[in-house]
């Protein structure tokens, strides 16, 4: 088997279960969003408004830990299992006490919707929902963390399991609290907030005690005490200022994207939430592939191996992209199939139709340019993708789609237009990049194999060195 294929197959062995747990959390909020819609449409676009914000707030909170993930596959590739666990301890406290600074935040929704320009009809309602989620932040986190862990050291298993069955007890708790059975009161998207913030405390604490008593706690050190220091985070939480940054300033586009439709009117918003909620959900299978080609860089990493760095990254790129054109060709023939999920009103459903056309054009490259992302942090490289997703989103993206949808007259098309311009142009960058990296690190290494050769100087841990710089 060649070394590209036993790549591929090692990446897909790694993500298909990633791709399971986090398509699982996404189910949850495609039940949430059917079930509130179903429930009504005005409700709907209160859990969508709410949405835009919690949900930049939440991934940009996310990336903060996501050098969980990259430091404890580069300990694990290194063989330093005994930091894996001191990694995850870190990330626990850090995640729990993150939680409840956004926590407190959510309480004051009402407030910042109507400082985004949202009717007070639509801040009342989504500002009630962000209350509720505010709950669920601290265990969502810590369950983030430790499932990051989990996937750091090639066991991504339990996390899947946790989110399958965590979607069946979304399902229940839903039909509870968002229709009102079981003697509960009907709260619509309120109700739908309420079940999130129970599922994301089961979670977390399925996914700790599993940690906590795994056979060979003993070999990753997670029930070692150690003296607590700041500065021994130090690098875990510089890759997760770049990620949060980076995945904050996207999110927070995207939310961007849904104010302006909320400027529209209730029916587009309505319908952008349908849109967002598809990609969304589709989007996990290459958040999948993501982490695991990040995983997978950060173990070239580890051992020092450039040349698996730069082929765990041109393998991720090639797999998301053609998993998601394939589902792209879906979306394209099917899209009045897809919105019947969501709704049964016409009107809604004549809106939201033709966005799920045009967002087959946005998943190839709003995929690849996610994977590529992980690629670089994964080889060490912060600074790049936060600094391009700055221009990509923020100083393309939303001038763009505000201009196509406003001035251009393009209505709620042109902001999801918007988004594909965006997105070529970031995974065209990043793609760049990566490459001009790898070059840069096989030019540094082979100069310095050559030296040592012809002065004999430069042993194994030389050479290893200057694989780590790679």
């Amino acid at each position: 088997m060649s070394r590209w294929m036993a790549e591929l197959v090692d990446l897909w062995r790694l993500a298909v279960p990633v791709i399971v747990a986090r398509a699982g959390i996404m189910t949850m909020a495609l039940v949430d969003t059917v079930m509130v819609g179903r429930f009504s449409a005005e409700e709907l676009a209160f859990q969508s408004i709410a949405n835009a914000v919690t949900g930049a707030l939440l991934t940009t909170l996310l990336g903060l830990l996501l050098g969980t993930l990259v430091m404890t596959a580069r300990m694990f590739g290194a063989g330093e299992h005994q930091e894996c666990g001191a990694v995850w301890r870190r990330a626990v406290l850090y995640a729990f006490t993150l939680g409840l600074a956004g926590g407190a935040l959510c309480t004051l929704g009402e407030g910042l919707l109507l400082a985004f320009g949202q009717s007070p009809e639509i801040a009342a309602g989504g500002g009630a929902v962000m209350t509720v989620f505010g709950l669920a932040l601290p265990p969502a986190l810590v369950g983030i963390a430790t499932t990051f862990f989990l996937e750091g050291i090639r066991r991504p298993l339990p996390g899947m399991i946790v989110a399958v069955l965590a979607n069946l007890l979304n399902v229940f708790l839903n039909w509870v609290f968002v229709w009102g059975n079981l003697g509960a009161p009907a709260l619509g998207a309120v109700g739908a907030a309420v079940a999130t913030a129970l599922v994301r405390t089961a979670m977390m604490l399925a996914l700790v005690a599993y940690v906590w008593w795994m056979a060979d706690h003993e070999r990753f050190g997670v029930r070692r005490r150690r003296a607590w220091r700041w500065e021994a985070g130090a690098e875990q939480r510089r890759v997760g200022y770049g990620a949060s940054v980076s995945i904050g300033v996207e999110t927070t586009a995207f939310g961007g994207l849904s104010i302006f439709a909320g400027w529209l009117g209730v029916l587009p918003l309505a319908a952008t939430s349908i849109a967002f909620n598809v990609v969304a959900t589709i989007f996990m299978v290459a958040l999948g592939l993501a982490s695991a080609t990040g995983v997978r860089v950060g173990i070239a990493a580890g051992r020092r191996d450039p040349d698996g760095i730069a082929r765990a990254g041109w393998t991720g790129l090639g797999a998301v992209a053609s998993v998601m054109a394939l589902i792209g060709v879906v979306l394209a023939l099917f899209p009045e199939t897809i919105a019947g999920f969501y709704t049964g009103e016409a009107a809604l459903l004549a809106t939201a139709a033709p966005l799920i056309a045009l967002c087959a054009l946005l998943l190839a490259p709003d995929g690849g340019q996610v994977v590529m992302a992980h690629a670089l942090r994964g080889r060490g490289d912060n600074l790049g993708p936060t600094l391009l997703h700055i221009c990509s989103y923020l100083l393309l993206m939303l001038p763009l789609s505000w201009a196509l949808a406003f001035p251009a007259g393009r209505g709620v098309a042109g902001l999801w237009e918007g988004a594909i311009a965006a997105s070529v142009f970031s995974v065209a960058v990043l793609s760049f990049r990566f490459r001009h990296l790898n070059r840069e690190s096989r030019r540094w290494l082979t100069g310095r194999q050559a030296f040592a050769k012809e002065t004999g100087h430069g042993g194994k841990e030389e050479r290893g060195s200057g694989a780590q710089e790679a």
